[in-house]
């Protein structure tokens, strides 16, 4: 990414080298989360919401759905997260000359 390329421009590894792959390693992960959490979110709320109007407290009306829309969420995304893991991980290792020298 962006800043993977700053990084690399930076003679050696230094404390702000380590922050800023943290960093982006970080935001990777939360991006590669959302998709998962936003539609277990839509989906909890979905149901709920359900089961408030038509008063039905039945907990698998919960669980299952979500594991379905969870899974289907993940086949969905799989090969955009996958390649997004791999870019980070091409880039992390394509580096690794620049940070040792």
């Amino acid at each position: 990414g962006a800043k993977l390329f700053l990084i690399r421009r930076r003679p050696r590894m230094d404390p702000q080298v380590v922050l800023d792959l943290l960093q982006e390693a970080f935001q990777i992960a939360l991006m590669l989360s959302l998709p998962v959490m936003a539609t277990t979110l839509v989906v909890g709320v979905s149901i709920s919401i359900f089961q408030s109007i038509t008063s039905i407290q039945e907990q698998t009306l919960v669980f299952v759905p979500k594991i379905v829309a969870v899974i289907l969420a993940i086949i969905v995304c799989f090969s955009w997260m996958m390649n997004t893991v791999l870019n980070y991980t091409h880039d992390l290792f394509v580096l690794i000359p620049d940070l040792i020298r």
